[in-house]
């Protein structure tokens, strides 16, 4: 969906937003007010639980401060599309934002954030935080937009309980996407109501299928996306038109689940809290924070320690060095237009100090980026996927920090659901996402892979 529709189709959300919330939608003309706007869905309350918290302690200790909590109740591409309506007026622009890493950059240059890099420097915390983690907060300009609060990688869950039934083994390690594809359809064949395998695909998931789905493979073959050094995105990639080969593969072969699923914007929400915990879905290209879930709130699932093995993402054909991962993460930022900058950058210092980190990195199965979380044995003992997800950063990529990501990313969704309908194969789609790429960034910006 173009962004312009979005905006259209989306104006009234804005308005419900503000009438939903606390007592507004977003900066107010009262310096004693602070408006936080984040995402929150049903599969996900680890963050309003952190914050909440952060509220109540930050209103304990500024009096006549209040924090107004304006959650944003959508998956992930109506929550950027929701929160940009919110910046685009005064009257809706919150002071505090949860900002994916991959959109720093893009909405820095758009004006929506505010550099914090004073702040920081008096901040004694921020010496706590990993050299790759702020890096994450930074803009095109070198200005640091965001805190992060965690990262995460991202491998394949199996059941083994199901890889036992269809005959696989249940310590299960894959060393090519070939391994990937045997077990596939080993359990289509041994165990026909259940799904073999989810590879994100559907334009719907939004990022999660650029991330979790395509370059989970892409970064597994010898190509990319981008070429940092020549800073050009790469066209003509063996690669790329591989990894739609592979999802064009696994929907063909119904490997995957069937499309009223693949092609629901909750599907993310779905693999999580109901197709593995049901024993439906035997297999899942996702992300650590999984576990998170699992362990505590509505979607607790106690048996899933015992039940679900993990495997790191092999490449193509086992080819040096062997995995790969995908990272990413969120951070909190100050909006552009925060009537109190210092204020809303204090709230985010509190909601991530020490101890707000590690519980939120705990119960949302973060990787830490803090050095003092990620050292406590609080944090260590608390999940035992940590040691696993933590064994793959060796093997982890980034998605390309630059402002044209998102509409690339978008044109990968469109590729990777015309594969996965039959609208067109890995090869054309592969074309058409060439042209769609010069028609975003300009063939100077491109280079022909090899």
């Amino acid at each position: 969906m173009r962004l312009q529709t979005a905006l259209a189709s989306a104006g009234v959300l804005v308005l419900g937003l503000a009438a939903c919330s606390s007592g507004g939608g977003g900066s107010s003309d009262d310096d004693s007010t602070i408006t936080v706007a984040y995402q929150k869905t049903a599969q996900f309350h680890q963050l309003d639980d952190l914050l909440q918290k952060a509220k109540t302690e930050y209103e304990a200790a500024n009096e006549g401060r209040t924090i107004e909590l304006v959650p944003i109740e959508a998956e992930q591409d109506q929550y950027f599309t929701k929160l940009a309506l919110m910046n685009g007026s005064p009257d809706t622009a919150p002071d505090v934002i949860y900002e994916d890493t991959f959109q720093i950059r893009s909405d820095a240059a758009a004006g929506y954030l505010l550099p914090i890099d004073d702040y920081l420097a008096d901040w004694d915390d921020w010496d706590q935080f990993l050299d790759t983690a702020k890096q994450a907060g930074l803009g095109d300009d070198g200005k640091t937009y965001g805190v992060s609060m965690g990262t995460d990688t991202r491998g394949l869950y199996y059941n083994k309980d199901l890889f036992a039934q269809a005959g696989l083994p249940t310590d299960w390690q894959p060393e090519s996407w070939d391994d990937v594809l045997d077990a596939a359809r080993t359990l289509k064949e041994k165990l026909p109501d259940v799904t073999p395998l989810n590879v994100y695909a559907g334009k719907a998931g939004g990022e999660q299928t650029t991330m979790q789905g395509f370059e989970m493979l892409l970064y597994g073959t010898d190509d990319e996306l981008y070429d940092a050094d020549s800073q050009k995105w790469i066209t003509g990639s063996t690669g790329f038109e591989d990894s739609l080969g592979f999802l064009e593969t696994i929907y063909t072969e119904g490997l995957a689940p069937s499309l009223d699923v693949a092609l629901d914007a909750s599907v993310g929400a779905r693999v999580a809290s109901e197709l593995l915990p049901q024993g439906k879905l035997a297999m899942a290209v996702d992300g650590s924070w999984l576990p998170g879930g699992w362990i505590s709130g509505d979607n607790a699932w106690p048996e899933w320690e015992d039940t679900m093995g993990m495997a790191a993402m092999p490449t193509q054909d086992g080819q040096d060095p062997g995995f790969t991962s995908m990272s990413g993460g969120w951070t909190l930022a100050v909006g552009s237009q925060a009537s109190d900058p210092q204020a809303a950058f204090d709230f985010i210092a509190l909601a991530l100090n020490q101890e707000n980190s590690l519980k939120y990195d705990t119960e949302n199965s973060q990787i830490a980026v803090r050095s003092d979380v990620a050292e406590d044995p609080e944090y260590l003992g608390y999940n035992p996927s940590f040691e696993f997800f933590s064994s793959l950063v060796e093997y982890t990529h980034f998605r390309p920090a630059t402002p044209d990501y998102s509409q690339i990313s978008s044109t990968i969704q469109v590729a990777a659901e015309s594969v996965a309908t039959g609208q067109a194969d890995a090869a054309q789609a592969a074309r058409t996402y060439d042209d769609g790429l010069v028609g975003i960034v300009g063939a100077d910006a491109t280079q022909a892979a090899g």
